[in-house]
């Protein structure tokens, strides 16, 4: 297992402390499982996760690859950009 480093406020360093110990948690339980939350997860993971949901909508990779460019563009707020 990997060790991390993080500088955070204190009042917000109490707060995850204090969210630890009354979910009788360690502060790397509640970190791991925020950022699994916030859907970060090992780069294999999200392969697996695509390709299984490429199957399902049975799309090709450029299909795919065109859909989540332009889903992610829309998320972020960014203009669609025309095909040539």
């Amino acid at each position: 297992m990997s060790r991390l480093t993080i500088s955070l406020p204190d009042d917000l360093h109490r707060a995850l402390k204090e969210a630890a110990a009354r979910r009788d948690r360690t502060i790397g339980d509640l970190v791991a499982e925020s950022l699994a939350a916030y859907g970060i997860k090992p780069r294999e993971s999200a392969r697996e996760l695509v390709a299984r949901a490429r199957e399902h909508a049975r799309l090709s990779e450029e299909e795919a690859l065109t859909l989540a460019v332009a889903e992610t563009r829309a998320a972020r707020g960014e203009p669609r950009r025309r095909s040539s």
